[in-house]
């Protein structure tokens, strides 16, 4: 197996994407290989330190531009053609023929990640929109959210496809049988949400395919009422960065109240702690998968640490043994019917 690692890209490359890749090289089977896509010269140091001048578990894509964080992805992704985020989408793409690699990681812009996998790997057959997965640990269990970030601007039929990718995503992956699916909203009535809303709950209701259960409000999210929650990206992203920061606010109010009513219960406690809050870690579970795209693409986020790195390594090496892309043509090309049949009038972005 290929995996492409986008050393360039996240707020703490290229240091910390090398040292949680390079260490993720004990992970990989003989012919497996790590393609490291950014700075020679940078790349080349980091091997000579590490030892692992020549490894043949290492490849090295020399690039000279890098998208930063805060660039307009589209605009920057035409103006920096050699960055190391339009070289790693291009490795996904099946006309890189034998450089290609079937799994590509970023911790990248985001949005720019997004478009140069989406022209470089396209769509599968049958989907819209791409749309990334993410995992919240809650303690009912893992959560599925599916946008969170790569389509802020959907149809109905996008959202109603990301009920069938989060679906898959929590059967394949998380071993859920029969998954619910719930439809992020601002209220649990019938005829809350705006259109948007309202037609993508049309379809989800209609689909008999999918284990749908209706509206879900952002505090049911943590109380089990469903294993998948469908939204649109924008605000899907909001709502994983609220629980990321809740979580770590949570995670040092109960540290520091202990500490000050008694320093020794504080210390007995340190271990229930961190055991807790290394389950509620996003860094634990390593990339997101955008779903949708014709190979395996994985986003981590941005403030990724080398732990990160190195989890998305071990977590690509085990999606992509799941054979879920085959799994999602199949669903989506089976449920389109029903999308037509709707005939939505939401705005947004035409499939």
């Amino acid at each position: 197996m290929r995996i492409a690692i986008d050393v360039m890209g996240g707020d703490n490359a290229p240091d910390a994407i090398l040292k949680g890749a390079l260490s993720a090289i004990k992970l990989l089977s003989d012919g497996d290989k790590l393609v490291l896509v950014g700075d020679e010269e940078i790349i080349t140091e980091a091997l000579d330190e590490e030892g692992l001048t020549g490894d043949p578990h290492v490849e090295i894509v020399a690039t000279t531009q890098v998208i930063e964080m805060g660039d307009p992805p589209v605009s920057a992704l035409r103006e920096k053609t050699d960055s190391s985020i339009v070289k790693w989408g291009w490795l996904g793409s099946p006309r890189a023929k034998e450089e290609l690699c079937d799994v590509i990681i970023s911790a990248g812009n985001t949005g720019a990640c997004v478009a140069s996998a989406q022209m470089s790997m396209r769509r599968l057959k049958g989907v819209h929109r791409p749309g990334i997965a993410v995992t919240i640990p809650t303690f009912y269990g893992p959560v599925v959210v599916c946008d969170v970030g790569a389509n802020p601007e959907p149809r109905a039929s996008h959202l109603h496809q990301y009920g069938h990718m989060g679906s898959i995503f929590a059967e394949r992956v998380l071993e859920i049988d029969n998954p619910t699916v719930a439809l992020l909203s601002i209220g649990g009535e019938e005829g809350k949400g705006n259109a948007l809303t309202r037609d993508t709950h049309a379809l989800l209701k209609d689909d008999n395919s999918l284990n749908y259960v209706g509206y879900i409000e952002g505090r049911e999210i943590f109380e089990g009422k469903a294993n998948v929650i469908v939204s649109e990206g924008f605000t899907g992203n909001v709502v994983l960065k609220l629980a990321e920061g809740l979580s770590k606010g949570i995670f040092k109010t109960i540290a520091h109240e202990a500490f000050e009513i008694d320093p020794d219960l504080a210390m007995k406690l340190q271990p229930v702690v961190e055991s807790i809050y290394a389950k509620h870690d996003y860094h634990e579970h390593g990339g997101a998968p955008l779903m949708g795209a014709n190979g395996i693409c994985l986003i981590c986020h941005g403030s990724s640490q080398p732990r990160t790195i190195h989890n998305a390594i071990r977590n690509a090496l085990k999606y992509a043994e799941l054979n879920v892309n085959p799994e999602v043509s199949t669903r989506l090309l089976a449920a389109e019917e029903i999308i037509k049949s709707k005939k939505p009038v939401s705005t947004g972005a035409d499939a």
